[in-house]
């Protein structure tokens, strides 16, 4: 089921073609249910080490601009559907689970969950699987495969009344996906070793020789990958390659996801990591005393300060189309939009909801790329296996 490799010319044929080359086939299973088994695709400025958490600009991939206001829901609550929803997660359990069982009891419906730390494993799935997929709600770390489902014709059309809720540049045009929170993409570093004025300016000069031996880096992780896909749009195919050359020529200390890279500037295994944001603020509310800082680069549109959206869909073959609109709405009302604020440290999609006092504001510093340029998944993982990077 799962294809053996990604060639050159083939990204532009099948999405379940290139998301098997980028994946592994080991999924978790589902929650009480197993997986069918019959399968078919789809036709269709710097800051001081003090001031670097909470006065760093946190930037964005789409252009600075207030997302559409809330929407209240009416004074009556809408009435239980019941009925089962089957969802998969690129989203961790942890970080899910207590929205689910929220929604459960709101709604009546039961919930089924397949979670897979991987979202490309899951992307894969969904396309492998086709016709016969199960799930009904795929619920990604990152847009990029959304995009790329969208686009080999495995995702429904999300409701009007969702998509109005949150601005145009946080959600596909064609309405098949809807961004629901955001993390910005940061330089994480140590104030012990690394003095603020040190720090890059741009994200470029972050393959200064200076930091041979110093970095980390995760070549794997579905954010780092859709990074890859913007720097491809931004900079262009060439610039891009030559500066992930130049910054694998330093030997950065390769993760397998963001966390580790945060506790291993505070434990002295290397000196910056490129990760997200919320995760130094996740591992200092557990430990106060980890040593780390998050930067965001100073000038004014550098590709280094995007925001990785994390985003919901529903699939075409979905059995259960009407809680997994519900499911949708639910994601983007008020109450699981501050729970990503204010619970996870993220950035919320949908306006009127406050950020976490600890996350810094998104200032004019962002970049601008268009959400479908990171749709590309398949020639930013054939760019990496060309410098063996995968």
């Amino acid at each position: 089921m799962i294809l053996a490799t990604l060639r050159s010319a083939l990204w532009a044929t099948t999405l379940a073609t290139f998301l098997c080359a980028c994946s592994s086939n080991k999924t978790a299973p589902v929650t009480q249910k197993k997986a069918p088994v019959a399968v078919e695709k789809s036709k269709a400025p710097t800051q001081g080490a003090a001031e670097a958490e909470t006065k760093n600009a946190a930037a964005a991939v789409v252009k600075d601009k207030p997302a559409a206001e809330v929407k209240e829901a009416p004074a009556k609550e809408a009435p239980k559907i019941g009925g089962e929803l089957v969802i998969y997660s690129g989203r961790s359990a942890g970080l899910v689970e207590p929205l689910l069982k929220i929604f459960e009891e709101k709604t009546g419906v039961k919930v089924k969950t397949r979670f897979d730390k991987s979202t490309a494993n899951l992307a894969n799935r969904i396309a492998t699987e086709g016709t016969q997929t199960e799930a009904d709600v795929f619920f990604a770390q990152d847009s990029g495969y959304l995009g790329a489902l969208a686009r080999a014709g495995h995702l429904d059309n999300i409701s009007n009344e969702s998509l109005e809720r949150v601005d145009t540049s946080r959600r596909e045009n064609a309405g098949r996906w809807v961004a629901t929170s955001g993390r910005a993409r940061v330089l994480v570093y140590s104030p012990d070793r690394v003095k603020a004025e040190e720090l890059p300016q741009k994200l470029e000069e972050l393959s200064d020789p200076k930091w041979k031996g110093r970095l980390g880096w995760a070549p794997s992780n579905s954010s780092y990958q859709a990074h890859v896909s913007a720097l491809r749009k931004i900079w262009g195919e060439e610039k891009t390659k030559s500066w992930l050359k130049g910054i694998a020529a330093l030997k950065p200390t390769v993760y397998p996801k963001n966390s580790p890279q945060v506790k291993a500037v505070s434990n002295g295994e290397i000196d910056v990591g490129w990760v997200n944001h919320y995760y130094l603020h996740k591992l200092k509310a557990a430990n106060p005393k980890l040593k780390a800082a998050n930067h965001s680069f100073n000038e004014i549109g550098d590709a280094g300060n995007l925001m990785m959206l994390s985003g919901v869909a529903i699939l075409k073959h979905s059995k259960n189309k009407p809680a997994a609109q519900r499911f949708v709405s639910f994601l983007l009302s008020k109450e699981a939009q501050t729970y990503f604020a204010q619970k996870v440290y993220e950035y919320p999609t949908v306006s009127g909801v406050a950020t976490h006092p600890n996350v810094p504001s998104i200032s004019t510093l962002s970049a601008s790329v268009d959400q479908e340029a990171l749709a590309d998944v398949a020639g930013t993982i054939k760019l990496l296996r060309e410098l063996g990077l995968q």
